[in-house]
């Protein structure tokens, strides 16, 4: 991403402060960059730096981990998302190569007699650790410690949102009350000059609400989240707010990292375009439906396009096609 096309840079300080003029104007420019494309920074959060550090080093770490060690936790039917995810196991971008980057799935820790693990609802579970690692007890803080602190912070972000609709801070209680995200390690080998096969993330728009991302590139605004509207969100205002379309590709030569922290809200909150959108002439666009209804299509979307190209690529490798 170059400097001309980077979100603009927000202090988010100004939500928690006295000062109406600076409140009213986070307002106004979140709205813009909504309007616009979906995409802005936050900075002033209450997000520690020194947290963030850490998570990044303890992701690092797991990353180091042989790979028989990491697929001992691979999420690949595993019936709550959590877990590792393989290299090339997702592709974003139809029609493209699968993508190149490995993960784990992290979420909040919910008992298999929970109803929600009962029901099978959406990412809901108990996560899957690597009982290989060195200092497990560590990675697991770090990662719960990490998770907590964004998920407040992407309840704030909300709040911000629904003042950017002239509705009241609290409007999206229903939908932040039992929700779930999830939060991702993500680990992008460099791709060699000239390569083709496959990107970092092919192009593609989330399937989340809000996505908080933390990332490594070699210039970011220190503490700093992008912050990029998903699917779930536009179609509540039927597409007036933008969902960001994005893309990762590594040819920086080095290793890079994100953390990103997908806010999907509670699975049964049934989206719908809000009140504010409604307008003569101009028919909702989706059919009401629960975000674990969109959520899960769209997942299996991604898995299932990755599944299909790789049985493809064997059955033509072993001079089946």
């Amino acid at each position: 991403m170059t400097k001309t096309d980077a979100p603009p840079i927000l202090d988010f300080s100004a939500f928690y402060g006295d000062d109406s003029n600076a409140r009213s104007q986070l307002i106004q420019d979140v709205r813009d960059s909504c309007l616009k494309n979906g995409f802005f920074q936050i900075t002033g959060h209450r997000v520690p730096q020194e947290l963030q550090a850490r998570t990044v080093k303890w992701a690092k770490r797991f990353f180091e981990l042989p790979l028989e060690e990491k697929k001992k936790i691979d999420r690949t039917g595993n019936p709550y998302n959590r877990g590792y995810e393989l290299m090339q196991s997702h592709m974003s971008e139809p029609g493209s190569a699968p993508d190149l980057k490995e993960g784990i799935f992290i979420g909040p820790e919910i008992a298999p007699d929970h109803p929600y693990c009962v029901q099978q609802k959406l990412n809901c579970g108990p996560n899957q650790w690597p009982q290989g690692m060195e200092n497990l007890d560590e990675f697991q803080r770090t990662s719960m410690e990490y998770y907590a602190a964004v998920f407040d912070l992407a309840e704030d972000i909300l709040a911000v949102l629904a003042l950017t609709m002239e509705y009241e801070e609290d409007f999206f209680g229903p939908f932040t009350d039992g929700a779930v995200a999830m939060l991702r390690y993500l680990h992008y080998p460099p791709q060699r000059v000239g390569e083709t096969e496959g990107r970092g993330t092919g192009a593609h728009r989330d399937y989340s609400c809000i996505t908080l991302l933390l990332q490594d590139e070699v210039e970011p605004t220190p503490g700093a989240y992008v912050v990029n509207l998903g699917n779930l969100f536009s179609r509540m205002t039927n597409e007036n707010y933008k969902s960001a379309l994005h893309r990762v590709i590594n040819k920086s030569g080095l290793e890079r990292y994100s953390i990103p922290f997908f806010f999907t809200g509670n699975p049964d909150y049934v989206c719908q375009c809000l009140s504010r959108f409604e307008k003569e002439g101009e028919p909702a666009k989706y059919p009401p439906a629960t975000v674990q209804d969109v959520v899960r299509a769209a997942v299996k979307g991604t898995v299932d396009r990755a599944r299909r190209y790789n049985e493809e690529k064997q059955k033509a490798m072993e001079g089946g096609v």
